[in-house]
């Protein structure tokens, strides 16, 4: 690879998480009911995975930090307006749409993981919510993490769709980014 006009802007341990969420959350979502075990683990997983984002988010290199891309919900609303003008600006790291599809995935993703440990629980009454929840309210926790995974869905299918339209309008593989590490260093 020609790295002179790249800039390395994602570490391995961030594409890593990246493309194990994937993976996690697709294997979870896939298998529900029908493989309980593979889907108990791949929850596992994803909270593992949340945990870890949450921690790179502080330590992480400096487009992995949430200090440095994290922006108010004005500014993301902006530029998702320059976004559908097709003036936006070029960003190294996460635009500001990109900030606020980061927050809403790993908050709907700990609702999901939340939640599936509750249906756990009250279902199976295993997991790390076992002693805490009842049967009582199994069907409640089952609609509620039914509805999380399927709300972080709908946000993987657009957080795809902005990342082609970024390529698009930029003229960059962003997903090639996210799989190799590396972008463009100017804008060209």
């Amino acid at each position: 690879m020609n790295t002179q006009n790249l800039i390395k802007v994602w570490d391995i341990p961030l594409r890593i998480f990246h493309w194990l969420l994937v993976l996690g959350f697709f294997v979870a979502y896939l298998t529900e009911d029908d493989l309980l075990t593979v889907h108990v683990w791949a929850g596992y997983l994803v909270s593992a995975l949340l945990v870890f984002r949450l921690i790179w988010g502080f330590v992480g290199n400096e487009h992995a930090r949430f200090a440095n891309f994290l922006c108010s919900p004005i500014q993301s609303i902006n530029y998702v307006k320059e976004v559908i003008a097709l003036k936006s600006r070029r960003y190294i790291g996460h635009n500001p749409a990109g900030a606020a599809m980061i927050l809403l995935l790993l908050v709907s993703l700990l609702m999901t993981c939340l939640t599936g440990f509750a249906v756990y629980g009250a279902d199976q009454g295993a997991g790390p919510l076992a002693a805490m929840v009842g049967s009582s309210y199994e069907e409640l926790w089952e609609e509620v993490h039914e509805f999380f995974a399927n709300f972080t869905l709908l946000l993987v299918f657009v957080h795809i769709v902005g990342v082609a339209v970024e390529s698009y309008i930029h003229r960059e593989n962003l997903a090639k980014a996210m799989w190799n590490g590396y972008k463009k260093s100017e804008d060209k």
